[in-house]
């Protein structure tokens, strides 16, 4: 039997909002600070990480590397390509499962003041590739991210 791929591609926006009862200079300290982001980004306890690195400047990239307990193995790439301090930070992404290629994304995460703390807005333009990722699973992968965000941000201030 051969392993015959069938070539796909899917293409999608989507965008996730959330409101962080915090000053936008923590919700920027939590995306921007190696140390802070590494509490609250990636798999959590149920995903054992063989690399991580941040490099949170542009040109500077990000690595996430590990397996799933009982699980498949995941990579995640990125490059920052814009950041405006308290502002936005842009940035490409790949990711893979078990060394195939899922998907390359382009992330903008903006942050704004508003009446009670911060607002992010996150939009992901991204192209999944032969049908091996949905756009669903990245949007609730992504809303889990965020969540795990806002949950830093409320124990840490």
């Amino acid at each position: 039997m051969s392993d015959i791929i069938e070539r796909s591609e899917t293409h999608a926006t989507f965008v996730i909002e959330r409101a962080f009862p915090v000053p936008v200079a923590a919700v920027w300290h939590a995306l921007s600070a190696t140390d802070a982001r590494d509490q609250w980004f990636g798999g959590g306890a149920h995903f054992d990480v063989h690399e991580r690195s941040h490099d949170f400047r542009v040109g500077g990239r990000a690595v996430e590397d590990g397996q799933w307990h009982g699980g498949p193995k995941s990579r995640f790439e990125s490059t920052y390509t814009d950041i405006v301090e308290h502002e936005r930070v842009v940035f490409t992404y790949d990711m893979w499962i078990d060394d195939r290629h899922l998907s390359t994304s382009l992330t903008t995460i903006a942050v704004e003041p508003d009446d009670n703390g911060t607002r992010l807005t996150y939009t992901e333009q991204g192209v999944h590739v032969d049908g091996l990722d949905t756009v669903e699973g990245r949007q609730e992968g992504s809303r889990g991210i965020l969540d795990a965000l806002g949950g830093f941000l409320t124990t840490s201030s």
